[in-house]
């Protein structure tokens, strides 16, 4: 008999990949969100109120998720854990027995411990420890998202789920993370805070065969990323065909707080976040050893997207 399997979330970048990559499987793929997916059926669901229809499915593949850097606030707060806490508390009372993957993020977790990074004639810099993140290293969201994230998927593994933690996912038709990298781009180089760092990254495709694979993991989280850690100040370089140029980390942080200050009298979101600012200095890399071990192996790479999609 033919799987069926449900996607929320299958409007969106990740989600839309997981859809398309189940029905090329040969899945019957059922699309649960309030706008219609890439394939199959559309069932509409508003996560923040209402539980899904999840009739005569095998398989839930949880990607809904309300996303990105919002201005900080109370708001902001109950926006994302309308989406992420309640919205995963609904899902999860409609699945009964079904296998649920819940596809949370690397921004759950704490930063990693920072040692101090000196060279001769230069301020020092506080970078992180070469150790990749385990899925047992400390959880502690620094934004909204982050923090909601954390909160929904302590519900989803609780219910027994497998939870899949990616980073910075990119690829084709990308409208988070690529578009934020371009932004760095002033005078005809790209602005980088600090130095170079070396950080985990996530194609869209792996995260797409992990979400297929992972029905029949056992229950528990996994970090999800590509098969090395790449150099950021290359990636950036790629994205935006520019050499880059290195900003001092305390002038950077200044613009982001006075940023984000403003964001918080607009409601609007910060040009420059402390986020976005910790994203770019912190070397985040994930040890992806748990997942290997279910027998799940990256088969995309940066060089992939750049030889295919940047030109």
């Amino acid at each position: 008999m033919t799987m069926r399997i449900a996607v929320t979330g299958a409007s969106g970048f990740c989600g839309g990949m997981v859809a398309r990559a189940a029905a090329e499987a040969g899945a019957a793929v059922v699309c649960l969100g309030r706008t219609p997916g890439p394939v199959g059926e559309h069932r509409f669901w508003d996560a923040t109120r209402t539980e899904p229809d999840l009739t005569g499915t095998d398989i839930v593949l949880h990607l809904a998720a309300a996303v990105g850097d919002p201005p900080p606030g109370r708001a902001s707060e109950a926006t994302f854990r309308a989406v992420n806490v309640d919205g995963t508390a609904r899902l999860l009372s409609a699945t009964g027995s079904r296998p649920v993957v819940w596809v949370s993020s690397a921004s759950v977790y704490a930063p990693p411990i920072l040692y101090e990074y000196r060279q001769p004639g230069r301020s020092g810099y506080l970078l992180p420890s070469p150790e990749p993140i385990t899925e047992d290293h400390p959880l502690a969201g620094l934004t909204a998202y982050g923090r909601t994230k954390a909160a929904g998927e302590r519900l989803a593994l609780a219910a027994g789920a497998v939870v899949l933690r990616p980073r910075a996912v990119y690829g084709p038709g990308d409208p988070h993370l690529l578009p934020r990298l371009r932004r760095v781009v002033r005078g005809g180089r790209a602005l980088l805070p600090g130095p170079d760092i070396e950080l985990s990254l996530t194609a869209v495709e792996n995260l797409a065969d992990a979400c297929l694979a992972a029905a029949h993991w056992p229950a528990g989280a996994y970090n999800i990323a590509d098969a090395q850690p790449y150099r950021r100040d290359a990636v950036v370089q790629a994205v935006c065909g520019v050499p880059v140029a290195h900003l001092p980390i305390p002038l950077v942080s200044a613009i982001a707080t006075a940023a984000t200050a403003t964001a918080r009298l607009t409601g609007r979101s910060p040009l420059l976040s402390r986020y976005a600012v910790d994203q770019l200095t912190t070397g985040v890399v994930l040890n992806i050893t748990r997942a290997r071990a279910q027998g799940w192996t990256p088969r995309r790479t940066f060089a992939d997207f750049r030889s295919e999609h940047i030109a």
